[in-house]
């Protein structure tokens, strides 16, 4: 389902979407765990007012305000390739409140993957089970592998136990999220994802692009890692020198939980903003035959999120 070209353009006017910053403020419009108590009947109310923007028979009276916040709505909740709604807890608003207790779980990681993936090309369900086994299977063994290593870390000399406590985990959890959200995503590679004209119309599906949208999204799983791990050591250290902490020790398993889910809620906008979700790329680095179906010059594809 499409907004129709001028509240796209309109979008891209009002937050720049081909800036670091302007997606950075679209997705926390995206991430509003708000979305998540909306009604099926203002669902409908959003996508409908947008349908009748996109028709040009808009009733008198609604502002840009209510256009706005209708366009939030939407796609928060409903998947730009399927036109179907994102289960509750798989989608990106959902990612913080739903995997926030169980830290970086994998298993919802991996469901937050497959409902976030590029649609375009239909899936069988034994590919979504396929990759959920993989995906949960490697980040687990990673995990467990991990475990070990710094438990083995007390016979290491106090320099070298240092280095592996504080810098295994960011690569170790970084692997885990490439190889989840790649395995989760196989089958774009082998079929290969839509690319579309200026028009939005699809001229071909491009395994190359799947390429990229697969990389881009794998970059955006190693950078969400890193506020989550290197943040809450910094601030608390400095937290824990107030006088406060240090007068009321049991303050500071909370304040460090607050800290924690702060950094969470920090990681999320700030990985998937390091791509635009609809991406570009030129004709010349696709297949001869979308070079050949089209005369645009660039053509642009759903990476996912």
């Amino acid at each position: 389902m499409q907004i129709g070209n001028s509240l796209s353009e309109g979008l891209m006017r009002r937050l720049h979407l081909n800036t670091f910053s302007g997606r950075f403020r679209h997705f926390l419009d995206v991430i509003d765990p708000s979305t998540l108590f909306v009604s099926e009947k203002r669902l409908q109310e959003s996508v409908e007012l947008l349908d009748r923007f996109k028709q040009g028979t808009l009733p008198p009276g609604v502002t840009d305000a209510q256009l706005w916040q209708a366009q939030k709505i939407k796609q928060a909740i409903i998947h730009p390739d399927t036109g179907e709604k994102i289960l509750m807890p798989f989608r990106m608003s959902g990612f913080i409140p739903f995997g926030t207790p169980v830290g970086l779980n994998q298993s919802h990681n991996a469901c937050v993957n497959y409902c976030n993936r590029n649609a375009s090309k239909p899936a069988p369900a034994s590919k979504f089970f396929q990759g959920y086994l993989g995906a949960v299977t490697s980040a687990v063994s990673i995990a467990v592998g991990l475990n070990v290593l710094i438990q083995k870390s007390s016979r290491f000399s106090p320099t070298s136990r240092l280095l592996v406590q504080r810098f295994i985990p960011f690569p170790a959890v970084a692997t885990a999220n490439v190889c989840n959200v790649v395995l989760m995503r196989h089958s774009e590679l082998s079929e290969g994802i839509s690319v579309l004209d200026d028009n939005g119309n699809v001229v071909g599906t491009s395994k190359v692009a799947a390429k990229h949208a697969l990389l881009e999204t794998a970059l955006t799983r190693v950078v969400m890692p890193m506020p989550i791990l290197m943040l809450p050591p910094i601030i608390m250290a400095a937290l824990e020198k107030l006088p406060l902490l240090q007068r009321r020790r049991r303050l500071v398993l909370p304040v460090h939980s607050l800290v924690c889910l702060a950094a969470f809620g920090l990681a999320l906008p700030l990985a998937i903003s390091l791509f635009p979700q609809m991406s570009q790329i030129s004709v010349n680095q696709l297949e001869p035959e979308i070079a050949m179906a089209t005369d645009c010059k660039i053509v642009t594809y759903n990476k996912g999120l």
